[in-house]
Parts: C-alpha cells; sequence; structure tokens
C-alpha cells in the first residue's frame, strides 16, 4: 500500500492514477476529500492525522502546501511516518533546495530519518498556468512578470511518474532528482502557445515585480514570493538549465510545455 499526500492537487491526482493503473493499492490523503471521492482525510499540521492511513504502507509520497512552512513541522510527520513501521519517503521538494533560494528544512527532516528516501526537486511547474486561465478564458487577456525569461517549465504529470518510479522501485533510494521541462520556455511564449492551442488571440501584458509580488501574497507566504520572483526574474544557470533526470528515470524525454497546454486546454477556452 502507498499514502499519497496532497493527492488531489496538481501532482497529487496524476500520480494516485498512475499508482493504480500499475496496480498498486492506493491511499490518497488531503485536507479537502469532499468531491474528491475516497480516501483518508488528513492535516500534516496536524501530524497525528495521518496515522490511520500509515498501517500497512509500504511507502509514503510527502507534499507539503504553499502554507506549511509557516505553519507546520515535517520533522514531526516523518517521525509519524517511521513510528508506524513505514520504511520509504519520497519527498516533494523543489529546485530552490539545490540553488539555494529556499530552506532545506524538509529535507533534512527526510534525509535524517532513517528511512529510505527518495528526493524530488521540480522547477517551475507548466501547472502555474493555470493561475492565467481565467482572463484567458474571459477575457483573453494574460498578465506576466518577466515576460521573457526563460525556464525550462515542468510537466506535473512528468513528476507524477517519476515519483511514482521512485515509491515501487528501491533503486531509487538516496536519489535526489532536479525535474524539470525539455527547453526554457518564457511567459510570453507560454502565452503564444496556449493562443494557438485555443485558436485565437490573447492581449499579453507584462507585469512589474511589484505587481506581481502583491498578486502571489494573496496565496504564498512573503519569502517564498521573494525567492519566487527572485527565480522567475533573475534565474541562474543552474535554473535555467535542462536537466536529465526525468528522461533518466522514465526512459523517453520530458513533456514539452504544449503538450500539458494540450490536455489542459477545455480551461482557457
Amino acid at each position: 500500500m502507498i499514502v499519497i499526500t496532497g493527492a488531489t492537487g496538481n501532482v497529487g491526482r496524476p500520480l494516485v492514477q498512475t499508482l493504480t493503473a500499475a496496480g498498486e493499492d492506493v491511499v490518497p490523503v488531503s485536507r479537502h476529500l469532499e468531491n474528491h471521492g475516497a480516501g483518508h482525510q488528513a492535516d500534516l499540521t496536524n501530524p497525528a492525522s495521518l496515522k490511520p492511513a500509515l498501517d500497512g504502507a509500504k511507502a509514503v509520497f510527502l507534499l507539503t502546501s504553499a502554507d506549511f512552512l509557516a505553519n507546520g513541522n515535517l520533522q514531526d510527520v516523518v517521525d509519524v511516518i517511521r513510528d508506524a513501521g513505514v520504511p520509504r519517503v519520497v519527498l516533494l521538494s523543489s529546485q530552490g533546495v539545490g540553488t539555494k533560494r529556499h530552506p532545506s528544512i524538509h529535507e533534512d527532516a527526510v534525509t535524517g530519518s532513517g528511512l529510505d528516501w527518495t528526493i524530488l526537486r521540480p522547477g517551475n511547474f507548466a501547472s502555474n498556468a493555470f493561475a492565467w486561465a481565467d482572463p484567458v478564458r474571459t477575457q483573453r487577456a494574460l498578465a506576466a512578470p518577466f515576460a521573457d525569461v526563460a525556464l525550462p517549465a515542468v510537466d506535473p504529470q512528468d513528476i507524477a511518474e517519476v515519483a511514482a518510479a521512485a515509491l515501487r522501485d528501491s533503486s531509487h533510494n538516496g536519489a535526489i532528482y532536479t525535474l524539470t521541462g525539455p527547453e526554457p520556455i518564457s511567459p510570453r511564449q507560454q502565452a503564444a502557445v496556449i493562443e494557438q492551442a485555443i485558436g485565437e488571440p490573447i492581449d499579453f501584458t507584462e507585469l512589474t515585480r511589484d505587481q506581481a509580488r502583491a498578486n502571489m501574497l494573496t496565496f504564498m507566504p512573503a519569502p517564498v514570493v521573494e525567492a519566487t520572483l527572485d527565480v522567475l526574474g533573475t534565474p541562474s544557470p543552474a535554473e535555467q538549465q535542462v536537466s536529465p533526470d526525468v528522461e533518466n528515470v522514465l526512459g523517453r524525454p520530458p513533456r514539452a510545455f504544449a503538450d500539458w497546454v494540450s490536455r489542459n486546454v477545455a480551461a482557457f477556452r
């Protein structure tokens, strides 16, 4: 049995589907399961709420929410997992830990746990483009900062498939994988891909850093906002580099941003 936290999100949902299709017994865990079918409702800021889902589990996928850094303690969660006798953890971290943009406290809790572990460090998510869905759909307009700064956006489906491999195969124990898309793509280029997919022009507006910060503070803690804006606006060479890890794990190249758009085009129409 494999336990998936964050099971209703952009990574958790395809991960549950991938593991289920592979014949695994999966327990989806989320703070909000009311509209998502069977599973276990738990909040990682209350680690004890996870305990009932862990009985008999052989692995846990750990995905924390954006506000967890301010409100939770992953060490407490890892302690609950270890005390339940679960041998393996796969943590969804971030590329920013490797490039020193983000703190390593979550990774430290996992690597120091005594459990078998794998760490995934995705960069910019293709699914961040969902933030543009409503204005594109209703106004055929899109606004983003740093219009021509390109990063290799990673498809959450690729993250999910790498996570599934790590959860099922002990050969990934102790590995840290940086997950990116196949090529850097800027917000302006992403807008052009969406424009082509929906078959209508989109009015693109470049936001200032201050405007972007104000928007992001409505759903992200301030330190995460600043680090994210630094990556988006002044990425390091490492953050713009395409990683080979998706292809090395899955045996195929990572999906392009256009592939993600084609699967989610209804959100923009």
